[in-house]
């Protein structure tokens, strides 16, 4: 039947796809600016972590001890541009994020057209878990571009014929070996790509003997030098991450650990994009009416948080230990809400979003809105480091006036450590400086400092002590001939909140053995008062 003369002609699919890309464009752009400018005039200071990781960034690698080497080398890359401040340390965070975000335009539009690609991408980049990983840096940035690039190219390879569906093949390996260079959790995606393979047929069939050699070459060729160096350094990467799983707790069976950390996911994806992943997911399966897009993406998204559940359950997990499920999620949770019609619920939810992503910005660029609303203790570890290291130099100074300078400076806490690194690189950087050194307090290193930069005789000889809050002061002192008396520096946080560092000098390093079986040191003798 021909259209009345008056009625609108119907726009192409075409036309509708790319204006919902033009409009992506313009949200993640308008996203990334803003977030490139908090980073440029915030006050808040580099969170230890991210110290350590520029520390690394001064010598580079193919793997660190608790870390692939992705983020010490996209750290080097940003700070050779415009030096060390802390934006320039932050800089590539909103950047892969929004690098990601269109990624995950491509998949949803792949996958359930146009407009699925923009919700996608705005239930992303308003994430509070990608909301709050823009503001620093961490592994989670590199992971979730390299993954969506991989993801993308998993969808392509479905329609796709030779030889194009090669190229595919190996750059999809290559963006997965990136993603391991990034955080192991993209062992998640291998995973994920088997147990697609396994269950449904048409994944199968996307795959031919040519493209799983290409995919697996690409793989291999990139992860190598990182295997290489694992295998030179006692695996000691994959020890740490393993170490923090930690299956040998003695509490199993922690319903308390596995609700809350389900709790958490509502607050790292958004209350209404997990809740769409966990209804929906429950209700299509029993219904049995998901699609073939569901169900791939369920695969990508459900093992990193049903493992990661079931390790909250017999062990621990932090919230953002499922952060492989984001891509996927992102664009699961869009495609079932255009799908079910449900507008405003998606406005309000992002517009929930929407409002906690201003906020934290609004804190980034002034701090005193964390405090005037009662969540100044979410950003402690980020105020303070700079007055606490310019304290610990004054001391550092102090001693080489008086008395000709200290052996080392060492420190009981790693995020002591690495603040210094990075905060007193101008003064510990200086030829005849004293180094800086940890004091070990277990029978083999626990961290990065602790291995590279332990304390040893002759940094010993005459070392200047920064105990934080002083916790091992004790353990300190009795593996010292001698200490001096004491000092303590105190650094405000916050209106309720401070930070203390006893400062002392210790004179001939003698460490006591540690115990065989705990490795730990002796418990020290209580002096009498």
């Amino acid at each position: 039947m021909a259209l009345a003369p008056d009625s609108p002609p119907t726009p192409p699919s075409g036309s509708i796809a790319d204006r919902a890309w033009r409009f992506t464009l313009i949200m993640i752009g308008a996203l990334t600016i803003v977030r490139l400018a908090a980073l440029f005039v915030t006050p808040l200071e580099l969170y230890p972590d991210e110290a350590q990781y520029w520390l690394w960034s001064r010598e580079l690698a193919f793997g660190y001890f608790s870390k692939p080497p992705m983020i010490a080398w996209l750290i080097w890359a940003t700070t050779q541009i415009g030096g060390d401040a802390e934006a320039w340390v932050r800089l590539s965070a909103p950047l892969l994020h929004g690098a990601a975000a269109l990624v995950i335009h491509r998949i949803a539009r792949k996958l359930y057209g146009g407009w699925a690609g923009l919700v996608a991408a705005a239930i992303y980049s308003l994430m509070p878990g990608v909301v709050l990983s823009s503001g620093l840096m961490a592994t989670d940035a590199p992971l979730l571009f390299f993954l969506s690039l991989t993801i993308w190219g998993y969808v392509a390879l479905a329609t796709e014929t030779a030889p194009r569906r090669y190229f595919i093949a190996i750059g999809m390996g290559a963006a997965l070996g990136l993603a391991f260079l990034s955080k192991y959790a993209a062992i998640y995606a291998l995973g994920s790509i088997v147990l697609h393979a396994l269950i449904s047929r048409e994944a199968r069939h996307r795959w031919c003997l040519a493209a799983i050699v290409l995919f697996l070459v690409g793989f291999v060729l990139i992860l190598a030098p990182n295997f290489a160096w694992n295998a030179a350094h006692q695996f000691s990467t994959v020890k740490h991450t393993a170490s923090n799983a930690n299956w040998g707790a003695s509490s199993l069976f922690n319903f308390r650990e596995l609700i809350e950390f389900i709790g958490s996911q509502f607050g790292v994806f958004g209350p209404l994009p997990f809740a769409v992943l966990l209804g929906g997911s429950v209700w299509l399966c029993v219904k049995k009416r998901l699609e073939s897009p569901d169900l791939l993406l369920l695969c990508f998204c459900a093992p990193p948080l049903i493992i990661v559940a079931g390790e909250a359950f017999v062990s621990r997990a932090n919230a953002n230990w499922a952060g492989a499920a984001f891509v996927a999620g992102s664009v699961l949770a869009a495609g079932w809400l255009l799908r079910w019609n449900a507008r405003r619920w998606l406005i309000g939810g992002l517009a929930v979003q929407g409002l906690f992503a201003l906020f934290f910005v609004a804190c980034m660029v002034s701090p005193r809105i964390a405090d005037a609303t009662g969540l100044s203790n979410g950003f402690k570890r980020v105020r303070g480091w700079d007055q606490t290291v310019q304290a610990i130099i004054e001391r550092s100074r102090e001693e080489e006036a008086l008395r000709g300078g200290v052996s080392a400076v060492a420190m009981d806490d790693r995020f002591v450590y690495n603040a210094a690194a990075y905060y007193g690189r101008d003064y510990f950087g200086q030829p005849g400086a004293p180094p800086l050194r940890m004091w070990v307090h277990e029978a083999h290193p626990q961290n990065q400092a602790e291995t590279t930069a332990p304390l040893d005789g002759p940094h010993g000889r005459r070392a200047l002590i920064v105990s934080l809050e002083g916790g091992y002061r004790p353990e300190i002192e009795q593996d010292f001939k001698k200490t001096s008396a004491l000092q303590i520096a105190r650094v405000r946080l916050d209106k309720k909140r401070s930070r203390r560092i006893d400062l002392f000098i210790a004179e001939g390093f003698a460490p006591l053995p540690r115990d065989p079986v705990t490795g730990l040191p002796p418990r020290p003798v209580r002096k009498p008062d």
